[in-house]
């Protein structure tokens, strides 16, 4: 059994029919999902980062959110392009983003 350092949750707006429609879907997080799967190929981090889609945490206007455990860091607005941050400074720095922070 894989024990990760980080458990990475990412909402897709994914309803119980398996649809996929809402706030976060509509912002890319299909693609926010796509880059931090790349991300942790890139570096090697297949281990420690462990990346599952949900469905609606209830924040949408935040959204697209990723909640990251253990810590429990809950990021809010999230790009593609915040996603090397996330790595660098969290997942490899031990530090969350506090400008990504909800």
């Amino acid at each position: 059994m894989v024990q990760p350092k980080y458990h990475v949750f990412i909402c897709t707006s994914c309803r119980i029919n398996g649809q996929q429609k809402g706030y976060c879907f509509s912002k890319g997080s299909v693609d926010l999902v796509q880059r931090f799967m790349e991300e942790i190929e890139d570096r090697d981090l297949s281990g420690d980062v462990v990346i599952n889609n949900t469905g609606c945490f209830g924040i949408c206007d935040k959204g697209p959110v990723v909640v990251v455990y253990p810590e429990g860091v809950w990021y809010g607005n999230v790009t593609e392009d915040d996603v090397e941050r996330i790595f660098e400074e969290h997942f490899e720095g031990g530090n969350p983003v506090k400008d990504l922070m909800i």
